[in-house]
Parts: C-alpha cells; sequence; structure tokens
C-alpha cells in the first residue's frame, strides 16, 4: 500500500482549522430561519433542546435542530422561540474554564446575544422560572416530537430502533427522550397545549438557502475525493477494511466533524445485502465493489456511491449492467428543474427504457419510473425529514436529494450510482461532480492509478 503512505503524507501536510469554534452561518441566517419558525407558530412557543454531554468518552455533537436555529455548538442549551412576541431566548449555563476546555469561544460566553444575534439570554437555572412565568392556558407549547439526530443519526431510523429495543420491551419501556420531554411538560402545564413543532421544522430544513448550498458543496467536494482516493488504492488483494479506513481519513483529514453514515462496501456476495459495512473481505481478482460513503461536513452530509471493478476492468456483465444504470442516472438528471416531478421524470425514464428496447414491465424497473432516480432528500441528516413530501408534487429551487440508481445483474453483480443533488433556477447542480462515472473513464483511471 506505498500509495497510501504517500497520500497520507500529503494529507498530513493539509491544515485543518483550529481556532476557537465560530457560528457557521451570519446571524442573519439564523435570524430568518427562527423568524420563518415564528411565522409557522404564532399561537405560542417554540422549546428546542440542545445535546447533553456524552456519558462515555466520546467527542460531543450538538443536535441538527439547536445547529439549525442557533449554531451553538455547546452541551445543554435550550433555545425558545416565541413566536407571539416574535422574541427568542437562549439557555445555557457553563464557566469560562470548562468552555475552554471544550474547545467553546469565550465570546459566546461573555456576550450570547452579541455573539449570536439572539434577543436574549438567560442562565439554564431559569428556565423552570421563565417557563411558569411565561405559559398559561393561552399559551402553546411546541416541541419536537420526534428523535433529535446527532452526527451520523436520521430521526425516523433512531425513532424506529429506539421504539423496538426500549419502548416496546416489555423489561424496559422507557420514552426517547424527546416524548419524555413532551410527558414532562403536560404533567406540569396541564393548563397549556403541547403540541409537536417537528413537521414545520421538517418544512425549513427542506429547501436549502445558499448559504447551506455552499456547505453542502464543501461536503461533496470532500465526498468526491474520498471516492477517489479509494478507487486509486484498489487492487486485487486489497483488503476491504483499509480501504474504508481510507475513506474515512480522507474526510476527517479534510475537515468533515465525522460520517454521515457508516460506509459502505459491498463486494461478491454482500451485494445482497444493500447496506453492508462489515469489512471482512480481501477483494478478489473479478469482485465488483460498490462504494457508498459521505463526510458530515459543518453538521451537512453528502451522500456518494460509486461501482468499479477491482481489476480495473469491467467484464462484459458487469458493463452491460452499470451501463444500464448510468442511462437511467443520464436520464434522470438531463430531466431535473423546478416545476417537475419525480413522477414526470419517471416517465422520462420509462420512455429511455422503451426506445432501447426494454420491457418496462419488467420488475427491476418498477423502482426507476416510480421515483425518477430520486431516494431520499439530504441535508442535516443524510435521510433529511421532510413534511408532505411525495413524488407528484413539483420540485423546488433548493431541494436536496439522492439521485440514487441501483441495478443487478445477479447474486454478486450490483450496481449503484449515487448523486447528492439540488435544484436550481435552470436545472440541476450534481454537486459530487467529479467522480469518473462511464466505463471508459473508470477504467482510464484506475489504470492511471
Amino acid at each position: 500500500m506505498k500509495q497510501i503512505i504517500i497520500l497520507t503524507a500529503i494529507l498530513l501536510c493539509f491544515s485543518v482549522a483550529d481556532a476557537k469554534s465560530q457560528l457557521t452561518f451570519s446571524n442573519e441566517e439564523y435570524s430568518a430561519r427562527r423568524e420563518r419558525l415564528m411565522d409557522k407558530l404564532p399561537d405560542g412557543i417554540a422549546i428546542i433542546r440542545g445535546a447533553s454531554v456524552p456519558l462515555g468518552n466520546g467527542h460531543f455533537y450538538q443536535f441538527n435542530n439547536i445547529m439549525y436555529f442557533a449554531g451553538v455548538e455547546m452541551p445543554n442549551v435550550i433555545l425558545v422561540i416565541d413566536g407571539k412576541n416574535r422574541k427568542s431566548t437562549l439557555f445555557f449555563t457553563i464557566t469560562e474554564r470548562s468552555a475552554d476546555g471544550e474547545n467553546i469561544s469565550l465570546d459566546l460566553v461573555r456576550d450570547p446575544v452579541t455573539y449570536t444575534g439572539i434577543e436574549n439570554y438567560l442562565p439554564i437555572e431559569n428556565f423552570t422560572a421563565y417557563l411558569n412565568e411565561r405559559v398559561n392556558k393561552e399559551t402553546v407549547v411546541y416541541t419536537p416530537f420526534s428523535s433529535e439526530e446527532l452526527v451520523g443519526e436520521c430521526s425516523g431510523e433512531k425513532f424506529r430502533k429506539f421504539q423496538r429495543s426500549a419502548t416496546e420491551n416489555e423489561w424496559d419501556g422507557r420514552l426517547t427522550r424527546e416524548l419524555q420531554f413532551v410527558e414532562n411538560l403536560k404533567n406540569r402545564f396541564p393548563q397549556a397545549k403541547v403540541e409537536n413543532c417537528s413537521p414545520q421544522v421538517w418544512g425549513l430544513r427542506k429547501i436549502k438557502s445558499k448559504a447551506e448550498l455552499d456547505v453542502l458543496r464543501q461536503a461533496a467536494k470532500l465526498g468526491v475525493e474520498a471516492h477517489l482516493g479509494v478507487i486509486k488504492q484498489t487492487i486485487p488483494g486489497t483488503e476491504e477494511v483499509k480501504l474504508a479506513a481510507l475513506f474515512e481519513y480522507i474526510c476527517m483529514a479534510g475537515g468533515a466533524k465525522g460520517q454521515a453514515f457508516s460506509t459502505i462496501i459491498m463486494s461478491a456476495e454482500h451485494h445482497a445485502y444493500g447496506h453492508y459495512a462489515q469489512y471482512d473481505r480481501t477483494l478478489e481478482n473479478g469482485d465488483f465493489v460498490i462504494l457508498d460513503g459521505g463526510p458530515d461536513m459543518d453538521y451537512y452530509d453528502a451522500d456518494i456511491s460509486t461501482t468499479f471493478p477491482v481489476n480495473g476492468r469491467f467484464s462484459e456483465k458487469q458493463k452491460e449492467v452499470y451501463e444500464l444504470a448510468l442511462k437511467v442516472r443520464e436520464t434522470c438528471q438531463n430531466n431535473y428543474r423546478p416545476g417537475i416531478s419525480l413522477s414526470d421524470v419517471g416517465l422520462k425514464v420509462e420512455q429511455m427504457l422503451k426506445e432501447n428496447g426494454y420491457d418496462t414491465s419488467e420488475r427491476r424497473f418498477s423502482g426507476y419510473i416510480r421515483n425518477g432516480g430520486f431516494n431520499h432528500s439530504i441535508g442535516m441528516a443524510v435521510h433529511d425529514r421532510m413534511d408532505k413530501f411525495d413524488r407528484s408534487e413539483p420540485l423546488q429551487v433548493g431541494f436536496v436529494f439522492a439521485c440514487d440508481i441501483m441495478a443487478k445483474a445477479d447474486s454478486v453483480t450490483g450496481v449503484r450510482i449515487e448523486d447528492t443533488v439540488v435544484i436550481t433556477e435552470d436545472g440541476c447542480e450534481i454537486l459530487s461532480s467529479g467522480l469518473p462515472r462511464s466505463v471508459e473513464e473508470i477504467e482510464t483511471y484506475m489504470k492511471k492509478n
């Protein structure tokens, strides 16, 4: 793995900023987000709680919703967004010594109102007294009922896993952190209505601003570099675990907070599992590899998949199924634009398949036609939640999603070609551009490297 050693030396020369943490976006950006939530909740207050200090020795990560509305990467904060009085209040308590040791800006601790642009600040010890004074029978108290997300987590998946392992377990029965807070609010303030604001928050997070897209471009660019690094090092005899480590190293050395999800490497019989991440094979001549991974950059994710032959040469079977997936991808991306629906894009795919002599009644084509290449929204979670989305609604400028094309020739020959895509004024932008995608491009790149 001589080239990995060289690559490592090069990456160590890159400098990653180590200054005290700053807000990712301007105060005006965060303020506009809070204002939009106030517009949706004019009859009450929204309580957004931050993450606690990890119970183990792991690194602290903030919940995505606090990062979205305040950008404050500090444990045990609470943000109250008051839709009725059109003001927000940030609650936290931390000493300057503790903040300095956790790489938290001392300016934030000393002057949080100026630093964050949030109108009011109170110590966390004042939170209960604030609610006692603010909440009455006319107040609607909103809070997210759905699970909050840390780096590498997705709200829906997190909730379902907790339900199975804890809530529905007869020897456990715990509620999620969020639903326990809901119960506490109802018990303490029986005169108030407690409502779920997760759908309103998802609605705001669905469409990305220019500032968010700039961060997503950085995440996607770094993800492309990591994919290129792994493709470059893949030859027969390479252990999957070393390629996974290389992918994550390139991401972290490039400034990622972590991985958007566990890096997926599938080869041989593991193609059958869809999301295999055990890294327990040594790649052999003739293997076809799917690499699915992306970094988390400043709490925003990229999701990218590449498929390539271990020996650098496509077999006829690999080439046939790969080029079919590539045609579907190109048809989808050539048709993404504002106003068109994913269902309409699917019809374009169906037309393309018929023109190329395929029987579109075959089951393997149903997903392409139904989804128009769409798999999931992308943003602060790799599976970003959305409110009231379906494939028949018109695509909007600023909508970011995975164009994820999957195909299969047999149990050991699968394809995944996945891009992070944003809808623009005149079409779409492939944020994850820069990868060799055609058979010729991949073979040329692997031969040169």
